[in-house]
C-alpha cells in the first residue's frame, strides 16, 4: 500500500520570544535566533511588525510591515551573508 503524496506544509512562522538582543522564530519545528546585530532592520521595529511574518515560499520569510524578506539559509548561517547595510 502506498501513502498519498504529502500536501503543502501548513507550518507558519511564529515569533516566540523577543529580547533586547534579538528574537526567536519557530519554523518547521526548529527555533532560529535573529540577532539585531546580524539583522539590524528589526532593532527599532515595533513588536507587532516583528510578529507579522509570512512564509511566501518554503525557504523565504517576509515581514510586510517592514518590507524585509530573508532566505532561511541567511538566518541559519548569517556569517555567510555579510550585510551591506550601514547606519
Amino acid at each position: 500500500m502506498k501513502s498519498k503524496t504529502v500536501g503543502k506544509s501548513i507550518s507558519e512562522p511564529e515569533v516566540i520570544n523577543i529580547s533586547k538582543h534579538g528574537f526567536w522564530i519557530l519554523l518547521y519545528d526548529h527555533e532560529y535566533f535573529l540577532s539585531f546585530k546580524h539583522f539590524p532592520w528589526f532593532k527599532d521595529a515595533k513588536i507587532s511588525s516583528i510578529m507579522n511574518v509570512t512564509l511566501p515560499h518554503p525557504d523565504h520569510l517576509y515581514w510586510p510591515d517592514l518590507d524585509v524578506d530573508l532566505e532561511l539559509e541567511s538566518i541559519k548561517q548569517p556569517q555567510k551573508y555579510p550585510l551591506l547595510y550601514q547606519q
